[in-house]
């Protein structure tokens, strides 16, 4: 009897320790499933509030369709397009849309009656009223500056100039449509850390330049780009300056610039820029600037050798944003550009007096001396 007890004692311990067993392992896959979907769900950015859509912002600006389907919305200045004797397309920066034409300001009426030029500024992919476009790679930018040239018959050629990101994105178009151009300005473009034909001793200098959360920021766009929406959202660790609109970013200069700036950016425009969402205007900006680019600009050549046209490059010595030592080397590797160093300024020059005269004049003129 005591063996037959001891028996049943025995089984029964064995069963509470296989429940106990299969209880554990339940509750342990229940815990790394919940982990698993609330990463998931932090890595996935929510959709887009598509302007025009039902529950989205609403269309108030003229657009275009491109060939993909995508609406593009634009904004023109100047002198009529029928009457321009120059028709520029101008690129917007980071956190912008087609209402912040960055020298407006410092752009006088008697230079653009003058000369005839006529402005059209274009919504970036995600930004404003612009559909965001999924697929967006480096060339997909120069694709659309040239299908809004054509669906708004600004001719065979025709001027282009960015300001910040919006200027390195006329690299793209000196890459891909180069045939379309009547010259080019890229004012403060921003700068790719990760361009081959830097050393890599002087991007790793320049990139150190930068706020410790922002080195991050880069680094995350362009390694880990699937991460860029979870990195710019998380509270764990300081993310994008940009992002967040620091002061701290800003040269003495910029600071003195801040209310011309303020000024210039109204409420109800500021609020058209983020109005689709974070993630397919600022964090697809950040990963198409700073992720792998299909080619390099210092590999370009000259477009314009016979000198029937001309490339600016503007940048501040004082830009913390983006470092002088890499604009140098840039127009270093590239002897055919026409570069403006301005001595104690910082990112946003381009609201400082007349400049917005000198940077039209310079683009029109098709040479290198005029300043």
């Amino acid at each position: 009897m005591e063996a037959v007890g001891s028996s049943r004692n025995l089984n029964t311990s064995r069963n509470n320790s296989f429940f106990s067993s299969v209880i554990f392992k339940t509750i342990l896959l229940v815990f790394w499933g919940s982990l698993l979907a609330f990463a998931y769900q932090s890595i996935r950015p929510p959709p887009p509030k598509i302007v025009g859509s039902p529950g989205g912002p609403p269309v108030t600006a003229p657009r275009i369709v491109l060939k993909d389907g995508r609406n593009l919305a634009y904004k023109e200045f100047g002198v009529p397009r029928e009457s321009a004797k120059h028709k520029i397309v101008y690129i917007h920066g980071f956190d912008s849309c087609r209402h912040d034409l960055a020298f407006e300001a410092t752009l006088s009426a008697e230079t653009i009656e003058s000369l005839g030029v006529y402005i059209v500024t274009f919504d970036r992919p995600g930004y404003g009223e612009s559909d965001p476009d999924p697929k967006m790679t480096v060339n997909t930018m120069a694709e659309d500056v040239e299908q809004l040239a054509d669906q708004l018959e600004l001719g065979s050629k025709f001027y282009v100039t960015g300001f910040s990101m919006g200027g390195e994105a006329v690299w793209t178009c000196l890459k891909y449509i180069p045939h379309r151009l009547a010259g080019a300005a890229l004012i403060t473009p921003a700068v790719n850390y990760w361009w081959p034909s830097f050393p890599s001793n002087l991007s790793r200098e320049a990139l150190n330049l930068q706020f410790v959360r922002d080195q991050w920021t880069y680094r995350v766009a362009h390694y880990l780009p699937w991460l860029t929406y979870w990195w710019n959202t998380q509270k764990f660790f300081p993310s994008s300056s940009l992002i967040a609109r620091s002061l701290a970013i800003l040269s003495s200069e910029d600071n003195e610039l801040l209310p011309r700036i303020s000024a210039a950016r109204k409420p109800e425009n500021d609020a058209q820029v983020r109005q689709q969402g974070e993630f397919e205007s600022l964090h697809r900006d950040l990963m198409v600037g700073f992720g792998k680019w299909e080619f390099d600009p210092m590999d370009l050549e000259n477009v314009f050798p016979n000198g029937e046209g001309s490339i600016h490059l503007f940048s501040g010595d004082e830009d913390k944003l983006v470092p002088i030592k890499l604009q140098r080397y840039i127009v270093e590797q590239l002897p055919w550009v026409c570069y403006h160093e301005l001595q104690g300024s910082g990112h946003f020059f381009p609201f400082s007096d007349g400049m917005g005269d000198r940077i039209i004049k310079a683009l029109v003129s098709g040479r290198c001396d005029v300043s």
